[in-house]
């Protein structure tokens, strides 16, 4: 059995709705729904009255979700012993951060840190956006750094999360150019003639990104997939090749923009691209779970840069 089997159980419990927990667990419905079987079938009884609606649970599962809180704040609250003990004398920060971001921002941020902030020992997790997510949900780490758009929201509960934007990220097409310093392919492409695309998985998040411009774009795109993965670096490397058109964001590509190797492949138009959001969490500090000082520290020291950043924005803009 794994705990966010529990975890999974219990939140159905609470929202009597198997689609409003998969989103709060951060994953499919059709996965939740496994997870929830998995527990059925390792406790060997149905949990769950399928023939109701709302949901209800079966009278083995009203005795069992008292049994499942219990065993789970067993669980965390062995875990939170132990890490208390070992974080006093800790002074590293944990970062979950999804592939491109731990290639593309973080360095330059914490190389901006040592100089502004104070040196900094961190271990990075590069994981894919849900299991960064889950890595701060489940306390696996201190801060957690990933894209964020309205319409594909990380949903974190602002009660319990802090949050700070970091910054902004464009994703846009690009190909790679030719004798001429030239995108190979150009968008729309033609119905006759699809463009090679190289996209991204399905659950990958940026891969919904670009199913959002692609349904969003005035003028339909014709495209004919060639490959597919879950990393924009490998994307990137592919275009490199010349295999096709890719959506990849603008601050992976900066060094192939300069030298000419890559150019953006929608001719300028901000139809086909879309702007995400940078941002920083960290679970909020209580009297229960504490946290680490050194995160502490750099959080307010992050509070106070924006504060200072936006000042000088506002004086900036009344002298104009």
């Amino acid at each position: 059995m794994e705990t966010k089997w529990l975890e999974d159980f219990i939140s159905l419990v609470e929202t009597n709705n198997f689609s409003r927990s998969a989103a709060l667990r951060h994953v499919t419905q059709p996965a939740f729904s496994r997870r929830i079987q998995s527990l059925e079938n390792w406790l060997g009884t149905d949990l769950i009255d399928r023939t109701s609606y709302p949901t209800r649970l079966t009278p083995a599962g009203i005795v069992f979700y008292e049994q499942a809180l219990e065993m789970l704040a067993q669980i965390n609250g062995a875990r939170d012993m132990l890490r208390s003990k070992r974080a006093a004398a800790q002074t590293s920060i944990d970062l979950a951060v999804p592939h491109t971001l731990s290639l593309t921002f973080v360095p330059k941020w914490l190389t901006a840190l040592e100089q502004d902030f104070a040196p900094i020992s961190s271990r990075l997790m590069a994981l894919n956006v849900h299991d960064a997510v889950m890595q701060l949900v489940e306390g696996g780490c201190d801060l957690l750094l990933c894209y964020h758009h309205p319409r594909q929201p990380v949903q974190l509960d602002p009660g319990r999360y802090d949050m700070l934007v970091m910054g902004r990220e464009s994703l846009r097409a690009y190909a790679r150019c030719d004798k001429n310093k030239t995108p190979e392919f150009t968008l729309p492409g033609t119905k006759k003639e699809p463009l090679p695309f190289l996209s991204y998985t399905n659950n990958a998040y940026l891969g919904r990104m670009v199913e959002l411009i692609l349904a969003d774009a005035k003028n339909p795109l014709h495209l004919d997939p060639h490959y597919e993965t879950d990393m924009a670096e490998g994307l990137k490397m592919m275009a490199l090749e010349g295999r096709g058109v890719a959506f990849l964001p603008e601050s992976a590509v900066t060094r192939e923009l300069k030298q000419k190797q890559l150019a953006r492949a929608d001719g300028g138009a901000p139809e086909w691209e879309i702007e995400m959001e940078i941002r920083l969490y960290r679970e909020r500090p209580s009297a229960h779970r504490r946290g680490k000082a050194i995160v502490e520290r750099l959080w307010e020291f992050l509070e106070q840069q924006q504060k200072d950043s936006g000042r000088k924005r506002r004086v900036a803009v009344s002298e104009r």
